[in-house]
């Protein structure tokens, strides 16, 4: 089987690469390196130089700060040449989404919760999560949605939260945090790395499905940290207030991963404290 994967030089997308590789698969890794998915007419030509039985749609862009930037994030992440680009022979595409496409909610998310983005990523990740419904619809492909939580795990990006509270605990550093309480649903990368492959598997889930992939349980900052140093051995020192904040933050954004569950017979494998172990060893 031959596995096309946008955004295969981003944190997730590395990681299924090489599951997807240990697992025997062809891999056609496209990154940002080897063609620009902000162009059409590039994306869809190396698609079609892929010749993929399954493509994993993980490319995303974040910028926005100018016309330009917001342009180009928007053409990554809606992507919607993507599947008028498939060859006949794709089985399916599955698509990495995003909890911000989802309203904060003081209950937990399932797949059937409005659709009211955070921010800028959020509202083109859900834009692109429908395009990618209705052409494959239409086009008669079997497509999946995983709407990832809060992904952690080895290889992170280093201004993201959990390297920067590793990387304290080894410097001494202080952790700069928001000043007011802000929980996440914090899922281990190689389990959304599982429910991806998992997704691509099954010819049996319903076209167009959308599963939620978290774990259940939100954790504060605060709590984060405090875990952190107790499997570190180390002490984190914070400063409150001295973050600003991210504009999707909340204090309640949990998952209800029941669907995924029971169509794909997935769980999180690791708690939030054995994965910062694991994070913590292998850098």
């Amino acid at each position: 089987m031959r596995a096309l994967v946008t955004g295969a030089g981003g944190f997730v997308g590395r990681h299924l690469a090489d599951r997807l590789t240990a697992d025997g698969w062809d891999v056609v890794p496209l990154t940002r390196t080897t063609v620009d998915l902000a162009d059409p007419v590039a994306g869809a030509a190396a698609v079609r130089a892929a010749d993929p039985d399954v493509v994993f749609s993980l490319a995303a862009g974040r910028a926005k700060a100018t016309a330009a930037e917001r342009a180009a994030t928007t053409a990554v992440n809606t992507s919607p040449w993507l599947v008028d680009a498939l060859p006949d022979r794709c089985r399916a595409v599955i698509r990495l989404g995003s909890s911000t496409e989802y309203a904060a909610s003081p209950v937990p998310l399932a797949e059937d919760a409005a659709l009211e983005p955070r921010g800028f990523f959020g509202a083109t990740k859900a834009a692109g999560s429908l395009l990618l419904q209705a052409a494959a619809a239409e086009r008669g492909v079997r497509a999946a949605v995983l709407r990832a939580f809060q992904v952690y795990g080895p290889g992170d990006h280093p201004t993201r939260l959990v390297p920067v509270v590793l990387d304290a605990a080894r410097t001494g550093a202080a952790v700069p945090l928001p000043g007011r309480l802000s929980r996440r649903d914090w899922v281990w990368v190689g389990d959304v790395v599982d429910a991806c492959v998992r997704a691509a598997a099954d010819d049996a889930l319903p076209p167009g499905v959308v599963l939620n992939v978290g774990t259940g349980v939100q954790t504060s900052t605060e709590e984060l940290v405090a875990t952190a140093a107790r499997v570190t051995g180390r002490p984190i020192a914070t400063v409150a207030g001295a973050h600003p904040g991210r504009d999707w933050d909340t204090t309640d954004w949990v998952c209800d991963p029941t669907a995924a569950r029971k169509l794909l017979g997935w769980e999180p494998t690791l708690d939030l404290a054995e994965g910062l172990a694991r994070t913590w060893a292998a850098e």
